[in-house]
């Protein structure tokens, strides 16, 4: 394994050197890298949705490259090393299971999530560089809005700042949607700052549905959206074998077809 690894970073070392690497990874930083680090995570989780081992392979393949990349472009400015990173990795994940490599015993789950965040905030607190210093801070930014979501409220329920049910959660759910009505009665409301911020509120409660309902948002979302696309190309793929175009169909044989498809679904998950 260690050999494999060697010749990975040995490449990328070689692209990385001037005159004789390559032009295009020569001209990159953290920055520019940064973009392909989160789209080769999201090719993995994509692989891992369909089910596709081999594409996985493929993709985990990739976002190991991308930890390369930054850990060379790191050791180039002598701030750290691809060895200093799998040393971090593992010093931490000993340090945050103590139930696993120290003396606690007898955690369920759940205990061992508390335990986690409790050690988490306890290694903040212990940074001399520490920036965060509000409970809320330290919840990156570039995550995905409902993943950050998510994350936020989890913060703030560690206070008892939070609903007690999911229930609760719903009747501000229908709060927020007579809200986002009485802005579209507005005239011309479509567009306008109000109507965004309205239909944000709406989407962060929706997302702490998800979360009492101990749903991850983000992969039920894009459980909708590949729900969507599937329901969309048994329209296209109907018309198509009536000899029409997307463009010449009627929105009613559309929906003919989209509750065609949905019934086709349920009988095949019977």
């Amino acid at each position: 394994m260690s050999g494999e690894i060697d010749q990975l970073i040995a490449i990328m070392a070689a692209l990385r050197t001037p005159k004789t690497g390559c032009p295009w990874d020569l001209e990159q930083d953290f920055r520019s890298v940064a973009p392909y680090t989160i789209e080769e995570a999201y090719e993995v989780v994509d692989a891992i949705e369909r089910g596709d081992l081999d594409d996985l392979r493929d993709e985990l393949g990739d976002l190991l490259l991308q930890v390369v990349f930054h850990a060379r472009l790191a050791e180039e400015s002598g701030v750290f090393s691809f060895t200093e990173i799998v040393k971090s990795i593992c010093d931490k994940l000993v340090r945050r299971h103590p139930h696993v490599f120290g003396d606690a015993s007898g955690l369920t789950s759940g205990d061992v999530a508390l335990q986690w965040e409790a050690i988490k905030d306890q290694e903040k607190k212990q940074r001399k560089d520490a920036r965060a210093n509000g409970l809320l801070d330290g919840v990156p930014l570039p995550l995905p809005a409902l993943t950050r979501a998510v994350k936020l409220q989890k913060k703030a329920a560690t206070v008892g700042f939070d609903w007690s049910d999911a229930r609760q959660v719903l009747e501000k759910i229908r709060e927020e949607t007579e809200e986002v009505a009485a802005e579209l009665q507005s005239p011309g409301a479509e567009a306008t700052p109000a109507l965004a911020e309205e239909i944000g509120d709406l989407l962060f409660v929706i997302a702490n549905l998800a979360r009492h309902a101990q749903v991850d948002p983000e992969q039920a979302l894009r459980s909708a959206n590949a729900k969507f696309e599937r329901r969309f190309r048994h329209i296209e793929n109907e018309l198509a074998a009536r000899g029409v175009t997307l463009a010449a169909s009627t929105l009613d044989e559309m929906e003919a077809l989209w509750i065609d498809a949905k019934i086709k679904e349920k009988k095949s998950h019977v």
